[in-house]
């Protein structure tokens, strides 16, 4: 039995998340059926994040076991060609039987992305947060930076979230502007339900100024998710990286999501 890692990419737009469903499509059932084509037997695969409904990737990692023995290429080329147009693996790689692509992980990226714009967008409608009105990047920084280190982020923790602790170590939190794009970058060693998008609601609160930028350190330390601003929509955010010890050389994440300048 061999174990390989996969590195993949997806539009979440038509897929209801990551996890096997029986009533809908889900990213994972639709991968393992295109592996076991591949492997000629059945596949289970297990990811670094499972990814919710309309949320998409260009950095997810997976890993499956399995008896076939072929070579590297042709389970890349042989598990695309049984993918929809949705969904595609980047790289496959052998890796020792005592890696997980959850619990080998050191950290994750996630990207969001705002379109600023009075008007709204045919091409970004599944890819972006369409947003009016002018946000403050310079505001939604300053907040930003209150959340970085380790703290009890319950108050950023969505209903249903399964953790046993609320406590997570941020480790960076940066927002961009590219034109009539906003983009917030976030890196944890771990990220509670909903913690990305209830993190950027709040942002984009301060950065329309409903709220000052230390709003935030309140909000942080009352540890009540519903003192909070409305979670941010699906569409804009991306599992953009996720980060396993340098040994295990994988491929960095080639795709970014609408990295545009205007």
């Amino acid at each position: 039995m061999q174990r390989f890692a996969a590195g993949l990419e997806y539009d979440g737009s038509a897929f209801f998340g990551w996890q096997t469903q029986s009533h809908a499509r889900s990213v994972q059932q639709v991968l393992n059926e295109a592996i076991a084509v591949v492997a000629d037997e059945p596949i289970s695969t297990a990811a670094a994040g499972r990814t919710d409904t309309g949320v998409h990737a260009c950095g997810q990692v997976v890993h499956f076991d399995t008896s076939a023995l072929r070579p590297q290429r042709s389970w890349l080329l042989g598990i695309n060609s049984n993918l929809p147009t949705d969904l595609a693996v980047q790289w496959v790689r052998e890796v020792p039987v005592e890696f997980h692509a959850r619990y080998s992980a050191l950290a994750r990226t996630y990207r969001y992305v705002i379109l600023q714009r009075e008007v709204r967008s045919a091409l970004d409608r599944h890819r972006a947060w369409c947003l009016r009105g002018v946000l403050d990047e310079g505001r939604m920084a300053a907040a930003g930076a209150h959340l970085i280190g380790e703290h009890d982020f319950s108050a950023f923790r969505g209903a249903g979230c399964q953790s046993r602790s609320p406590v997570r170590r941020l480790e960076r939190l940066v927002v961009n502007r590219a034109g009539d794009y906003l983009h917030i970058e976030v890196r944890a060693n771990g990220f509670l339900y909903h913690m990305v998008r209830n993190i950027v609601g709040a942002l984009a609160r301060i950065g329309c100024g409903a709220a000052e930028p230390d709003w935030i350190v309140r909000l942080l330390a009352g540890r009540d998710r519903r003192l909070g601003a409305p979670t941010a929509p699906p569409e804009g955010l991306y599992l953009a990286d996720v980060h396993y010890p340098t040994e295990l050389s994988f491929p960095s994440a080639a795709a970014q999501p609408i990295w545009r300048d205007h």
